[in-house]
């Protein structure tokens, strides 16, 4: 979000024409919620997405078409124009969507006396300040009025800048976590091995875990080149938490390691239900075995933790497990389908 918006600034202060499209309502299912947005150039570059297919086409076409109509550049007065896609079988394009629900996107064309209200958002969301996008918009003959509030993105800290700890961050970074790595080596915390880091710090792993800010929206993966490393780390994180407690704390290694870990530190009176907490073996069980697959599990499990997914060990729970419908659901709407629209004798 905060590289969308101060591309939008940087843009327009050069001078440079651009349509940002947002989602400013969106019912039922949709492939995206309100708050998806998308920048259009005049060349039909885009950037930001609101969730692909036809919609999205359909949008940057018409955004095209206003960017065509205002070749000059606009003021902050200029209206956009508001388009509504309803989702079902009646759509009518080749795509064909059905998703059932509708979606009211909003295309503003951008001035570049706009530059200044988004380098101030995208600063607040570097700072993890909040903060709020708003703007007036027209529906029909009624002004309505869009307001965003922004929070500060989900903070990811690995712990460990070896292989797994590589894998993990350049998964995470584009699922949207601020990533934080540390690691006592220099040449492993490096800006070749996590260029989409937004910070690599080289330090003592559990001195710089004993003082780094926590809150509710940090997520700690502990992936030490070590056992010990791991359990110190951990013991860190740990004495903390009753004063400021993670969303997350997740610790690698295997169910051996782990018990041997976490019995080590209830001997050393970290209180037994902060280590009923930690995530731990790590990861989603989808059967990973190589580094990609083990950072592909890990980042699974982040994300289900994020979007408030109950992330259990109980054999039904929902999470890590295929989405594909039964065959006895196919069978049941393949059966309703047939009753609610019979095919007339003369058609058989």
């Amino acid at each position: 979000m905060a590289s969308l918006f101060r591309q939008a600034a940087l843009r327009t202060q050069r001078g440079e024409r651009l349509a940002l499209c947002v989602v400013v309502a969106a019912k039922g299912s949709t492939p995206q919620g309100a708050g998806a947005k998308m920048l259009v150039s005049p060349s039909g570059e885009l950037a930001g997405t609101l969730g692909g297919g036809c919609v999205e086409a359909e949008v940057r076409r018409r955004a095209l078409q206003l960017l065509a109509a205002n070749p000059q550049p606009v003021s902050p007065d200029t209206p956009g124009e508001l388009f509504t896609f309803r989702l079902d079988s009646d759509l009518g394009w080749d795509d064909g969507l059905i998703c059932g629900g509708s979606l009211d996107i909003f295309v503003r064309l951008l001035a570049p006396a706009d530059a200044p209200e988004f380098l101030d958002l995208a600063a607040a969301i570097d700072d993890r300040r909040p903060a709020s996008f708003r703007f007036t918009y027209t529906a029909g003959d009624q002004a309505r009025q869009y307001l965003e509030r922004l929070a500060p993105p989900p903070a990811l800290v690995i712990a460990g800048a070896g292989h797994v700890g590589q894998a993990l961050a350049a998964l995470a970074t584009p699922l949207g976590f601020d990533v934080t790595v540390i690691d006592d080596r220099p040449d492993f915390a490096s800006p070749e091995r996590f260029p989409t880091a937004a910070r690599r710090i080289t330090a003592d792993v559990e001195s710089h875990l004993a003082k780094i800010p926590l809150d509710d929206l940090t997520y700690i993966v502990i992936v030490t080149r070590g056992h010990r490393g791991d359990g110190r780390a951990l013991a860190a994180i740990l004495r903390r938490a009753t004063a400021t407690t993670p969303q997350y704390v997740g610790l690698i290694g295997s169910k051996r390691k782990i018990i041997a870990i976490l019995s080590d530190l209830a001997a050393q009176a970290i209180p037994e239900h902060l280590l009923h907490r930690v995530h731990a073996p790590i990861g989603l069980d989808i059967g990973a075995q190589s580094v990609p697959e083990i950072a592909l599990s890990i980042a699974a499990e982040l994300t289900a933790i994020r979007h408030r997914l109950p992330v259990e060990h109980a054999a039904d729970s929902p999470v890590g497990r295929p989405m594909k419908l039964t065959p006895d659901q196919i069978a049941a709407a393949i059966h309703r389908a047939a009753s609610a629209n019979p095919i007339p004798p003369s058609d058989r």
